[in-house]
């Protein structure tokens, strides 16, 4: 069953999908988020703000999130406990 989670602004991921939550302060992160974004596999959900989590899609694609990893994984978190 899919789940979908709120990453801010309106914006939700499948949350099945979802690989890993990281923050994207390291330069290799960095690197990693500009590489899919010259490839086209980046998704920006931040509506201009600034980028506070990035979330690693089975498919490969990475969707930018303006709120906090740990918000996110929290969401995450909060879904598996209801079912």
């Amino acid at each position: 069953m899919n789940r979908l989670i709120n990453v801010g602004f309106g914006n939700v991921v499948n949350a099945d999908k979802i690989v890993g939550i990281i923050s994207p302060e390291a330069a290799p992160i960095k690197r990693l988020v500009q590489n899919a974004k010259d490839a086209g596999n980046a998704i920006d959900a931040t509506c201009g703000r600034k980028t506070k989590a990035v979330l690693v899609m089975d498919s490969g694609h990475l969707v930018l999130s303006s709120l906090l990893p740990d918000t996110i994984s929290n969401r995450v978190n909060m879904k598996e406990i209801s079912e």
